[in-house]
């Protein structure tokens, strides 16, 4: 099965050679229509090394701040939820010897504490992840605004960002990233407080 696919593939590719290859200009049915600009346009396609924008560019370094400062609440916030419970807790262990029914109420109080703390921690969990996940489309957006100003002459079909293990091979002649770091710090020019 592999051996007949493998030389269907070849037969189908050779066909496609003898019918579109060098001296042939396309079939004659595609003749007298519309003209594509873009097919006589040269593609090219740039790239940036992302991380050296993360480091570098000035909106980035403001909201790793502002996150790290919500992180900073966010894990104050979790602390005085834990800090209340404990409380709760040694209160009643710090009464002794108590009666079945004060054992009970002790339970369901703290019960209800429970449940209320974690529907807490759970509200300030989501307004963190949502507060992260905003700042992180804010950077992208900035940087997708650049990007079209920065294309306007369409020198560029596309520019991609380069991360680690998603590309094995770069040609660095289509390297922008200085251009895009120095151009997105110009565009961005933060408003002081």
């Amino acid at each position: 099965m592999l051996i007949w696919n493998v030389v269907l593939t070849l037969v189908a590719g050779y066909l496609l050679f003898l019918q579109f290859g060098p001296g042939k200009k396309g079939s004659s049915a595609g003749k007298g229509l519309i003209k594509d600009t873009t097919a006589s346009k040269e593609f090219r396609i740039a790239y940036f090394e992302m991380d050296s924008v993360e480091a570098n560019f000035n909106l980035v370094k403001d909201v790793k701040a502002e996150i790290s400062n919500k992180e900073t609440e966010y894990s104050s916030n979790i602390d005085r939820l834990d800090q209340t419970y404990r409380k709760k807790y040694n209160e009643f262990a710090q009464k002794g010897q108590m009666t079945e029914e004060e054992t009970l109420e002790a339970q369901t109080v703290l019960k209800e504490l429970g449940e209320r703390l974690k529907a807490e921690r759970q509200d300030i969990d989501q307004k963190y992840q949502e507060f992260v996940m905003f700042k992180n489309l804010e950077v992208k957006k900035k940087i997708e605004e650049y990007l079209k100003e920065y294309n306007k002459n369409k020198k560029y079909s596309y520019i991609i960002s380069y991360e680690q293990g998603l590309f094995y091979f770069k040609d660095t002649a289509y390297n922008i990233t200085s251009d895009i770091i120095r151009g997105l710090n110009d565009f961005y020019k933060p408003v002081k407080k």
